[in-house]
């Protein structure tokens, strides 16, 4: 069986088709600039063969015909036919705490996620439409599954989810703690057990998914207990472009001070601050720590307020859970920068960790601390796409 997953932004549209009987990666790519000048699309096959071109894309219906082209009929191609495929798996940022897991996407399920898009404006608008283009595309009869970001975080107690401020914003707006990268923390917890040859029931696990947009999770015998993003991917530490958790009374200060809308706001918090806003650099880690090497003070300063704030997260979630057996580092940052994880690890020293720096240095899949660490740290690669199919195939099923 092979499945289509799909992860939909509002001018992107990346995608990956998986032979689950081996789940092999056949093909992978990327459409970019759906909606304005100079669209293109960039796929690869598992054998190395590419196929790139700059197509007019107006809308997602158009990318995925570029994509069909790619995958049927250019030099690139993998299968004969999408009645190849059996299903389509989307990757869905907001479920809310409507969808508690992955589901059939019916008429019904599209309309709750088009109507949660007031949670997630950047996300789940461009989900619909990319829903809609493959109805459009490979018509109504091809199973599609939407699988939620969020969904993995449904299992957090009240005590965790809700904010302190007046209950009526809950009840009449949802306002609430809803996490994202669930789909990420399930996949690298899981593995984790595995690696460990434990039944994740019995672990304490700490997930850190750090990239461009990071999040941290407590996950305890297997179900989420608590995680850093809140309302949105906005909340918890201090991201690429992200400002992590904020006072409010600075923003209502600086609004005040620059008489800015919330739209202002808005692209302020989520688009010029974190470590672009402190280091006045790059959004990007690499650029940055070259930065802070050839000594600008800027740069330097933003990544030891990140490394920081990780640490602070990693240990209020082993007071949440009253222990910890493990803790996971994964996402772009997380799987390459050795450097801040061994520094984050160094503020966890009384937890009896110790990293080996031989093997935190090595690429890939690999526990980085010392036989006789009481706690094991881990680096795990995550695979968002994989679970989506896994999930995908689990529902067609």
């Amino acid at each position: 069986m092979k499945i289509f997953v799909v992860n939909a932004g509002s001018s992107s549209l990346k995608y990956q088709l998986i032979d689950m009987e081996n789940e092999q990666v056949l093909c992978k790519g990327l459409c970019e600039r759906i909606g304005v000048e100079g669209s293109c699309i960039s796929h690869k096959s598992a054998d190395g063969k590419v196929y790139e071109t700059e197509t007019p894309m107006p809308t997602h219906s158009e990318a995925f015909q570029s994509v069909v082209f790619a995958m049927t009929k250019s030099d690139a191609k993998v299968i004969d036919s999408f009645d190849d495929i059996s299903a389509i798996g989307h990757r869905i940022v907001q479920g809310g705490s409507i969808f508690k897991g992955s589901c059939i996407i019916t008429p019904e399920a599209l309309n709750d996620i088009e109507e949660l898009g007031a949670l997630a404006p950047l996300h789940n608008p461009a989900h619909v439409l990319a829903i809609k283009a493959c109805i459009e595309t490979f018509g109504s009869e091809k199973p599609q599954v939407a699988v939620f970001d969020t969904s993995f975080h449904q299992t957090m107690p009240a005590k965790a989810y809700m904010f302190p401020i007046p209950y009526k914003y809950f009840t009449d707006y949802k306002v609430r703690k809803y996490g994202a990268h669930g789909t990420s923390h399930n996949f690298v917890s899981s593995r984790c057990a595995e690696i460990m040859d434990k039944d994740i029931k019995d672990l304490k696990i700490i997930t850190c998914h750090l990239g461009n947009g990071c999040s941290i999770t407590a996950v305890k015998g297997g179900e989420c207990i608590d995680t850093s993003m809140g309302f949105t991917p906005l909340d918890g530490f201090m991201m690429g472009t992200r400002t992590g958790t904020l006072d409010p009374s600075a923003i209502t200060f600086i609004a005040e001070k620059e008489n800015l809308s919330p739209a202002d706001l808005n692209r302020i918090f989520n688009k010029e601050s974190g470590v672009l806003g402190v280091s006045g650099v790059s959004n990007d880690n690499r650029d940055v720590v070259a930065a802070a090497k050839e000594g600008n003070e800027r740069a330097q300063l933003a990544i030891d307020m990140q490394r920081y704030q990780i640490a602070k997260f990693i240990g209020s979630y082993v007071a949440a859970m009253n222990g910890v057996d493990a803790i996971v580092f994964t996402g772009g940052i997380g799987e390459n920068d050795a450097a801040l994880r061994a520094e984050v690890c160094g503020y966890l020293t009384y937890l009896g960790i110790t990293v080996d720096t031989d093997k935190n240095a090595l690429r890939g899949e690999n526990k980085i601390t010392t036989d006789d660490s009481r706690v094991s740290v881990y680096v795990i690669p995550t695979n968002e796409e994989l679970a989506i199919a896994r999930d995908t195939l689990a529902l067609v099923k």
